[in-house]
């Protein structure tokens, strides 16, 4: 970097502290403006990492580590968000006052993101509504519809490492609560990158004229919730583990465990309360290596039926059963077999009902479309991500690998852990009235719709250039084989037909009908491979998944 190239960045960063109302990240920045301008390399690096490009609000809103910079989560950044989509509900009410409802969850800057977006809403002339205190994502989702409000916010990075936060949004209307899709999420950005040009928040206007929510709205979303499911008598003798990964699920949880008529579970106490530092965790992800030993150890020592795990905004849900023939005894669900055991749920209620639909991602298991097809019901396949899977028309279930579920799409139209965990509370009781298991529930599946497996390799990169790199490649060079399996068919889902899924995906079929996907996540430094397999017996298909996971390994090392 030459002398004037380290002067514009300077001038950028102190033009950037001069507006920052945080005396931490004021602190931080002013810290590393004086070692880069006194020659220190490594301090310049940082500089020009923190603001070489700003922090890209998209259809997932904002995400990224907290810090000071265009390209950290922050205060500035976040008042400008605020004031940019206070903007964009302006250019589309036609005149009249909209309303948004700002939630927040544990971690760290949370509530303090979300009284300033409250400010700025209300300084702009909206009616903004606050909910009580630190809440579940889906909570915030239900405020949306609850309120009939024209958008909603919730400050969480949902289950990113502890320094990141983030921001995501709702809109209310026709878009019945669902968060942003395009062209809403460019419209906003360019809302966004006005008000950051004018370079002073100061002259913003904010107001504490903001709403603050009752306890109505929780006790509303309780009862919705409990409905999902009210226990039988025989779930009085469930025995269970719950862990909120040091999130906020529990006080929620254990409202409508009440209402619903569940027993309250073992807990896992050192994951039990929001914790901004995730102390037990590498990454507080249910689907993490290692995040549910705690909660493995609670379900052995208490002889547990399931152990149930939110994770920390609680829209997620992981499942494990015991089982004697893995280390440990106990066995983490896939999101596919959760997935596929709650469509069959859904599936038998909403048989014979006009226009009823099930959907799901198209790298979750192509065995919710069997189902849906055996109880003659509609199938729709999304890109990955609730808010289109939430779009679907008359959508009354859908999942995504990944550990999400929507169990109640006319209360919540985004994932929720919660109501999912009571849907599976309520199978897991259904399954012990007629002296079944979870596990024998799972075999079932496979007898009726025929045996699913799926599987997924990712790679965690600190270059995202690698997977630009590897992505690049298999556009370029299409593989002929995986393993010693031929690709029957690549389609790029950049070039795809009018109507259908489109996006930064490729798609393998194999010869022996097995699948393979391809895509960079959306929120993580990571490329995903999904794997799915069908075949006349549970070993066999998990034989096939074995077999691409090994051809896959190979192939992303010869790419990369």
């Amino acid at each position: 970097m030459n002398g004037a190239e380290v002067d514009s960045l300077l001038a950028t960063a102190r033009a950037w502290l001069r507006q920052d109302p945080d005396a931490e990240t004021r602190d931080e920045l002013a810290g590393i403006i004086t070692r880069a301008a006194s020659g220190d390399e490594e301090a310049t690096a940082d500089l020009s990492d923190r603001f070489r490009t700003r922090l890209a609000f998209g259809t997932a809103g904002l995400r990224g580590a907290l810090g000071a910079g265009s390209n950290r989560m922050n205060r500035v950044l976040v008042s400008q968000a605020a004031a940019g989509f206070a903007a964009f509900l302006h250019a589309r009410s036609g005149g009249s006052t909209p309303t948004v409802v700002i939630g927040y969850d544990g971690r760290r800057n949370s509530r303090r993101f979300a009284l300033d977006s409250a400010e700025l809403f209300a300084g702009a002339g909206l009616r903004a509504i606050l909910l009580p205190r630190l809440l579940p994502t889906p909570v915030l989702a239900f405020a949306v519809r609850h309120f009939g409000a024209d958008a909603g916010v919730m400050v969480t990075a949902s289950h990113n490492p502890p320094d990141d936060n983030g921001y995501k949004v709702y809109l209310g209307g026709a878009d019945e609560g669902s968060q942003i899709v395009s062209p809403a999420d460019a419209e906003i950005a360019e809302r966004i990158r006005r008000v950051a040009e004018a370079g002073d928040l100061a002259a913003l206007p904010r107001s504490s004229a903001y709403e603050t929510a009752g306890e109505e709205v929780v006790d509303a979303y309780a009862a919705a919730t409990a409905a999902v499911a009210p226990a039988p008598e025989s779930a009085r003798s469930l025995t269970w583990v719950y862990t909120a990964m040091h999130g906020v699920g529990w006080e929620t949880m254990a409202r409508i465990l009440d209402a619903a008529g569940y027993p309250r579970p073992k807990t896992v106490g050192e994951q039990l309360n929001p914790d901004p530092r995730f102390p037990t965790v590498a990454f507080p992800n249910p689907e993490e290596p290692g995040a549910m030993d705690l909660a493995f150890a609670a379900g052995r020592r208490t002889r547990a039926d399931l152990i149930l795990a939110n994770d920390p905004d609680a829209d997620r849900l992981a499942v494990a059963i015991p089982d004697e023939s893995v280390d440990g005894g106990w066995r983490r669900l896939s999101g596919n077999e959760i997935g596929l055991l709650l469509g069959a749920r859904a599936a038998r209620a909403a048989a014979g009902t006009p226009g009823a639909t099930l959907a799901c991602s198209l790298v979750s298991s192509p065995g919710l479309g069997v189902i849906a097809a055996h109880h003659g019901l509609g199938f729709h396949e999304t890109l990955t991500g609730f808010k289109w899977i939430s779009r679907s028309p008359g959508i009354v279930y859908g999942y995504e690998e990944a550990l999400g579920y929507l169990v109640n799409p006319e209360t919540v139209r985004d994932k929720d852990g919660i109501s999912a965990a009571i849907a599976v509370l309520g199978l897991a009781a259904e399954a012990r009235e007629q002296g079944r298991t979870l596990a024998d529930m799972l075999a079932e599946l496979g007898e009726v719709y025929g045996h699913f497996a799926s599987g997924q390799v990712s790679i965690r990169v600190d270059d995202l250039s690698i997977i630009g790199r590897v992505m690049l490649s298999l556009r370029t060079l299409p593989p002929t084989h995986i393993g010693a399996t031929a690709v029957a068919s690549a389609e790029d889902l950049l070039d795809a037909a009018p109507g259908q899924p489109s996006g930064d995906v490729l798609r393998y079929r194999l010869a022996d009908g097995s699948r393979v996907i391809v895509r960079p996540s959306g929120t993580e430094p990571k490329l995903k491979v999904y794997l799915d397999a069908q075949a006349p017996s549970a070993t066999e298909a998990d034989g096939i998944i074995a077999a691409l996971e090994a051809g896959v390994r190979a192939l992303l090392d010869e790419r990369a």
